[in-house]
């Protein structure tokens, strides 16, 4: 639906108030004052720069009308501006153009830019024909319909054309969906499927490019040494000997090489200059061939070349003048040079060759003439072994004789379609320059859809017409040795051989430089966007934009396919390399349109998926069917590019097509996995980490991320967070700052996992938030991972162990898992590698085997592979220990677990001296500790709680009158009563009252109590103003002594069995109910653990996490 427009004009109408344009003028003076520091000083983070938007503004420009806007125009600039920026914009191509700059009448340095000036005819349409048309054309192409024939060929020339042609049109899909800067195809690639992909495609396009200059240049001298001069070659190429062709080859090639490298590193203008010239040429051949075809079928074709059969042998006419066995000279039989090619001696007495004593020498015209009916031979194949004599018939001969036109290779369909398709290709050359076209998204997919559609016509047409007008064993002649040495197509062409001979050798030339001009730009675009570090010495180039470094790797590539000396042999590896590019063309184009991204927007609208797929498919199809094993080299060579990149690439943020897809599956997995909890079989620890951070905001304790990385091994969900106390607005950039060390520190331990950070009020409430919120849908933690507060009991303050206690707490209400490392500087890195020895899972309750299931998903890390697994459990004084050793026994063979399995037997005996002094020294701390921290301003809080608690049973009464409830007693001497009054109005009055003081008519706060709660306060009452003296006096709470020695016992145990174990995993007993013993549970657990050197604490989250069952 079109989008109407309208521009409305405002009037920049003056303000007629002086003193408000002088107040005005302060505040910016002021403004100034304060900024002169720079943009970035103070707490800000730094904005992100834009080429399209200006932040240099002023009155002039936006006037007082947009004064209401002012405050944005550094991150919203004006529509004006922006429409400004967007009209001056221009996309120029790496080393394409030259722009200098000038200096305007305001002194300004701008700069001026050579706009885009071609149109589609000359930008794309005639650069995509010079690409398309060329060596395999002029070279191979009869030889393809003489050995195919004509059906065949057709078929191989149509599937090429096809997969061509939906490549066009899902690559016009992807470059009319925004500007293609430099790159070309790698450039629409990478955006569309992501830096991996990218990458690994824009090798195989770069490799693609370097290895097709490879295959003109073997072109090029394949149609100098053999129809141009072939007297220029060094090595005399035998029959049985086919490597001294190659040896020219090579030799000529690499000379040929060293001579366009050079030219191309002079420049680029160069070759651009003569690029019309060798394109003239391509179409002179062309336009050569069709004049010959229509003058075979007016004028009947002349005996210029004729072929010599013996039998249905074809014969090399090179080294013979008449194909006749003997002639008359002077009435005298005298033998021809053909006769002594086969005999020896004279007439009389001569031993002549068996073959041709009994065959009939036969010369038939190379050309029939496209009415001669030659086409009904030449409609199906001919396909030869190696060193079979070419003849008109399918079945032929064996011969090691030079004298006869011979098959070099084995010919097949799947050989010929890797030949042929390196002649389909060139269909980006359109692309590449789409900055310099006029209108590119208009220009690229008509010029490009118009070239493969001409060239496909060219080419069907001319396998008809070489099949309707060439005799059949000249088609199958690859060299020409039949007719004398002349280039098979050669033959056709009119008015003269040597137009085509001329025309074909300049095309090849022509098409080898733009090779090499064009391979060293693309691995300079891929070595700059800088997603692959070995590739960044080639985005170097030098002053004028030429990349020195990547022409020279280049040259040295392609050395490599001349080097082959055959151009047979090189055009499969250049076929395999395009495939590859086009079926990621393909891809991107069909992701993006199923995926319907908002950005997905290209003028170009005839595409659709289907197509994109089918394109895909014939893609893969060509490379399997062209040669099998190039293919899965090709596909392993991407894989590998693809997983360096993963790995050792920079990451780049491009809005690909990958990532959105991503984002669709994860969606999907994720509602998925909201439907139901895991089963216990899928059970594995989720981790919420809870990280603390020093006073630099680094990572306290970096083992605990290596424990993390060792418990996981990057399988599963991992959730890094950290807490900063404050308030968001104010420590934004100190929160971007840890986020971005934790994600170093994880980076460094190898820890796979999301990063979180938080700020809140305090960190109680900061982790409370992140245990309750953290993940998201079906992908949440089910298991905590902490640290145990060191040095809890030497610390100022008690947040930290009270912290600690408060979120074992939530951990246990979440019903999840709890996992506290104790020393947790003293566990092992992942450099690490244990020794033998032991982690003991000391068994005490049941928990859902996560004590079990923790010490094997340990030990699949390196770090604590050698390690043995030994489970201890308690047995009491009526507890059958060799029973429960048997049954725990089966109990882990059926869990396949592999460990070591004892009882131990723990006696109820006395409680100890020590249990009992250790326990009241334990509570005796706690007083003193008590009695020197309750300040007046603590029992403020504490009223203020008690308060809160019980808001429900606080009521005003008045003076006078009683109480009417009889089981609730009326506490009002628990605080002083000025106390208590002081509290309650901080609750009901503003801080403006707080100032007047209380009259001795004000109303009283009276509070109902319970009995129960009436106890606790009256004890709360008297331990706060217990004295020394009573401190010394008490005696110790006989819970707490139970408790003590329990601790003391178990450690016993513990310490005797499991001192030199690597790790020691206990279960966790749970804090207590009332609050006021939490600094007793911090002793026991110390108690508990004393003499260990590496502890993990577990407790479940009362769900079976193991299973006997498959």
């Amino acid at each position: 639906m079109p989008t109407n427009f309208t521009v409305v004009p405002v009037e920049d109408t003056p303000i007629s108030n002086p003193d408000y344009d002088e107040a005005i003028n302060k505040e910016e003076n002021k403004e100034e004052t304060c900024t002169a520091a720079g943009p970035n000083s103070g707490e800000e983070t730094p904005r992100e720069t834009s080429s399209l938007i200006s932040t240099d503004h002023d009155d002039s420009i936006y006037g007082k009308n947009m004064a209401l806007y002012e405050d944005e125009m550094d991150s919203t600039p004006m529509v004006s501006s922006l429409l400004n920026k967007l009209a001056n914009y221009t996309n120029i191509t790496q080393g394409a153009l030259e722009h200098e700059e000038a200096e305007s009448e305001d002194g300004i340095q701008r700069v001026t830019v050579n706009g885009p000036q071609m149109g589609t005819f000359i930008g794309v349409f005639l650069p995509c024909m010079q690409n398309i048309l060329g060596v395999i054309l002029f070279l191979r192409l009869t030889w393809i319909v003489g050995t195919a024939g004509i059906m065949e060929a057709l078929a191989i020339v149509f599937m090429c054309c096809s997969c061509t042609m939906l490549t066009a049109i899902s690559m016009s899909a992807i470059a009319t969906n925004g500007v293609v800067p430099a790159g070309g195809s790698y450039y629409m690639i990478s955006r569309a499927l992501g830096p991996e992909f990218g990458g690994a495609v824009g090798l195989c396009v770069y490799l693609g490019t370097t290895f097709a200059g490879s295959m003109y240049i073997l072109g090029t001298m394949e149609i100098f040494l053999t129809y141009i001069m072939p007297n220029a070659a060094v090595f005399e190429a035998k029959s049985r000997e086919p490597t001294g062709m190659q040896n020219n080859m090579r030799i000529y090639g690499t000379f040929c090489l060293v001579i366009m490298t050079l030219v191309v590193f002079v420049g680029v203008k160069y070759v651009n200059k003569m690029a019309l010239v060798f394109l003239s040429c391509v179409m002179l051949s062309i336009m050569a061939i069709y004049a010959g075809v229509i003058q075979s079928a007016i004028k009947p074709p002349n005996s210029q070349h004729r072929v010599c059969l013996l039998g249905n042998r074809t014969l090399q006419n090179s080294r013979f003048d008449k194909c006749e066995k003997t002639e008359l000279i002077n009435n005298v039989t005298t033998p021809t040079q053909l006769w002594k090619l086969f005999c020896k001696g004279g007439i009389e007495n001569a031993t002549c060759d068996e073959y041709f004593t009994h065959n009939n020498l036969t010369e038939i015209q190379a050309v029939r003439g496209l009415l001669s009916g030659v086409i009904s031979d030449n409609m199906w194949g001919h396909y030869g072994q190696y060193r079979d004599i070419v003849s008109p018939e399918r079945a032929s001969d064996k011969s090691d004789e030079s004298h006869y036109v011979l098959h070099d290779v084995t010919t097949f369909f799947t050989l010929l379609v890797g030949i042929y398709f390196p002649s389909v290709t060139g269909i980006m050359a359109g692309s590449n320059r789409s900055g310099d076209l006029r209108d590119p998204q208009r220009s690229i997919p008509t010029g490009t859809i118009m070239a493969i559609a001409t060239t496909s016509i060219i080419y069907l047409s001319c396998v008809v017409l070489f099949g309707a007008c060439i005799e059949g064993v000249v088609l199958r002649d690859k060299y020409g040795k039949s007719v004398n040495g002349t280039l098979a197509v050669a033959t056709l062409a009119w008015p003269s051989s040597w137009v085509i001979v001329i025309g074909s050798f300049f095309s090849c030339c022509g098409a080898g430089l733009q090779s090499l001009t064009g391979a060293p730009r693309i691995l300079q675009a891929i070595a700059r966007d800088g997603i692959m570090p070995f590739l960044q010495v080639f985005g170097h180039s030098k002053s004028n934009g030429e990349p020195t470094w990547a022409l020279l790797l280049t040259a040295a590539i392609c050395e490599i396919g001349i080097l082959i000396g055959s151009l047979d042999h090189v055009a499969p590896i250049l076929s395999m390399f395009f495939l590859m590019c086009y079926l990621f063309v393909n891809l991107a184009c069909a992701v993006q349109t199923l995926l319907r991204t908002p950005n997905w927007r290209p003028r170009f609208k005839f595409y659709h998926w289907s197509l994109s797929f089918l394109g895909m498919s014939l893609s893969l199809s060509l490379m399997f069917v062209s040669s099998w094993y190039y293919a899965f080299v090709v596909i392993l060579f991407s894989g590998c590019i693809y997983k360096y990149i993963e790995y050792r690439g920079a990451e780049k943020e491009w809005g690909d097509g990958i990532r959105g897809l991503s984002l669709n599956a994860a969606q999907y997995a994720l509602i998925k996995l909201e439907e139901a909890p895991p089963h216990t079989k899928n059970w594995r620890p989720q981790l919420l980490v809870l990280l603390k951070l020093d006073s630099d905001l680094g990572v306290k304790h970096p083992c605990l991320l290596s424990f993390t990385s060792q418990l996981k091994a990057g399988k599963g969900l991992t959730i890094v967070c950290s807490v900063l106390e404050g308030t968001y607005m104010a420590r934004e950039a100190d929160a971007k700052l840890s986020e971005k060390n934790i994600k170093a520190a994880m980076a460094k331990e190898k820890t796979k996992g999301f990063c979180h950070v938080v700020v809140s009020s305090n960190q109680r409430d900061g982790f409370s938030h992140l245990i309750q919120s953290a993940g998201l849908g079906g992908m949440k933690h089910n298991s905590v991972l902490m640290a145990w507060p060191a040095n809890w009991k030497q610390a100022e303050s008690s947040l930290s162990w009270k912290n600690f206690i408060e979120t074992i707490r939530e951990t246990t209400a979440a019903h999840q898992a709890l996992l506290v490392a104790k020393n947790i500087d003293k566990f092992p890195t992942n450099q690490d590698r244990l020794d033998e020895g032991t982690i003991d899972v000391w068994w005490i309750v049941h928990d859902g085997g996560l004590l079990m299931l923790l010490p094997f998903l340990l030990r699949q890390h390196k770090v604590w592979r050698r390690c043995k697994m030994r489970i201890f459990t308690v047995a009491q004084m009526d507890d059958n220990s060799i029973q429960m050793k048997k049954d725990l026994q089966m109990f882990l063979y059926h869990l396949r677990l592999d460990a070591k399995v004892e009882v131990v037997e723990m006696h109820a005996g006395d409680i100890s001296a020590f249990t009992y002094e250790k326990t009241l020294v334990m509570e005796q701390r706690s007083q003193m500790l008590k009695q020197m921290q309750l300040s007046k301003t603590e029992r403020e809080r504490e009223i203020q709680s008690i308060s809160d608690e019980s808001r429900n049973s606080i009521r005003r009464k008045p003076l006078g009158e009683k109480p009417t409830q009889s089981n609730k007693f009326q506490v009002p001497t628990i605080i002083l009563d000025e106390e208590a009054q002081l509290i309650h109005d901080r609750n009901t009055k503003s801080h403006a009252t707080l100032n007047d003081k209380a009259t001795p008519t004000s109303d009283r706060v009276h509070m109902t109590w319970t009995k129960e709660k009436l106890i606790s306060e009256r004890n709360r009452h008297r331990e706060a103003h217990m004295t020394v003296r009573d401190i010394f006096n008490m005696k110790p709470d006989q819970t707490n002594v139970r408790r003590m020695h329990t601790a003391v016992k178990l450690n016993e145990v513990v310490v005797k069995k499991s001192k030199g174990a690597k790790l020691v995993l206990l279960n966790m007993p749970g804090p207590p109910k009332n609050k006021g013993g939490d600094e007793n549970y911090m002793e026991f657990l110390e108690v508990l653990t004393e003499g260990l050197e590496r502890v993990l604490l577990v407790r479940g989250s009362s769900r079976e996490v193991i299973t006997i069952y498959s």
